[in-house]
């Protein structure tokens, strides 16, 4: 067994695609796997977004990055997307299950079952096939790592986002099972994020920014790019013996009752 390839070439030949990855902790996470060396797929539903993302990170990496307009909740779409992905690049090693809608409401019965259903085929249904589909292909191939962006809602919910938690909390769930289908070949693992400052917190004012980062063992909200470097090393070689984890990075949000 090869051991972990060095830092400067943590996944040079490696092909990743990326669902949401247009904006937030998705863009984040495509910058730093493209910096690492990876092919990446940009993935979201307009294809405008993901054409312009995939043009900024080739140019600012060197290394070239694919769009690929795709709505995770559309399940018949999802096999002929990764299908082709690997036709045009002949594999895929890492998919990174980014996409999500985090709807919040004031109370129960203001969720609508179009909300509802919407909320579980974006954030659980899709990621699901996309696990089935790309991890079939890695475990074909004999490699392979997948990374779901889950949330700390997941095992901290608030009434305003049951849903939404509910959701995460099924991709937790099908993290550990989908470790356990594609294994030994496929790592499958789960990040769960807290408060990071990427466009959304734009519109959050310091009052609220304050009650986010009260008690936070870090005292901030976190910077995008050290999500990313998680995502980065659980794709990596460095990371073969993980597998099944759900990781918080939350600044200390979970350690705290």
């Amino acid at each position: 067994m090869s051991g972990p390839t060095t830092a400067g070439a943590l996944l040079d030949g490696r092909v990743a695609l990326v669902t949401g990855a247009t904006r937030g902790l998705g863009r984040s996470i495509a910058d730093a796997l493209a910096e690492a060396g990876a092919t990446v797929i940009v993935s979201s539903r307009k294809a405008d977004a993901c054409e312009e993302v995939a043009a900024g990170i080739t140019a600012a990496t060197g290394v070239k990055a694919y769009p690929l307009p795709l709505h995770v909740g559309d399940w018949d779409a999802i096999e002929p997307a990764v299908d082709g992905v690997v036709e045009r690049h002949g594999r895929i090693d890492v998919l990174v299950n980014n996409a999500g809608i985090a709807p919040l409401v004031p109370s129960a019965m203001d969720v609508t079952e179009a909300l509802f259903d919407k909320t579980i085929d974006v954030n659980l249904k899709g990621p699901y096939r996309l696990m089935a589909v790309a991890g079939a292909h890695m475990f074909r191939a004999g490699r392979g790592s997948i990374i779901n962006i889950s949330s700390i809602g997941a095992e901290r919910p608030s009434p305003p986002e049951a849903t939404y938690a509910a959701s995460k909390n099924g991709l937790n769930a099908l993290t550990r099972a989908f470790a356990q289908e594609y294994a030994p070949h496929v790592r499958v693992n789960c990040v769960m994020p807290g408060a990071f400052a990427t466009d959304m917190a734009n519109e959050w004012d310091d009052e609220f920014i304050g009650l986010v980062t009260n008690r936070l063992p870090s005292g901030r909200l976190g910077d995008p790019r050290e999500l990313a470097g998680m995502v980065v090393h659980l794709a990596s070689d460095v990371a073969g013996y993980t597998t099944g984890a759900l990781i918080p990075v939350d600044g200390g949000r979970t350690a705290v009752y």
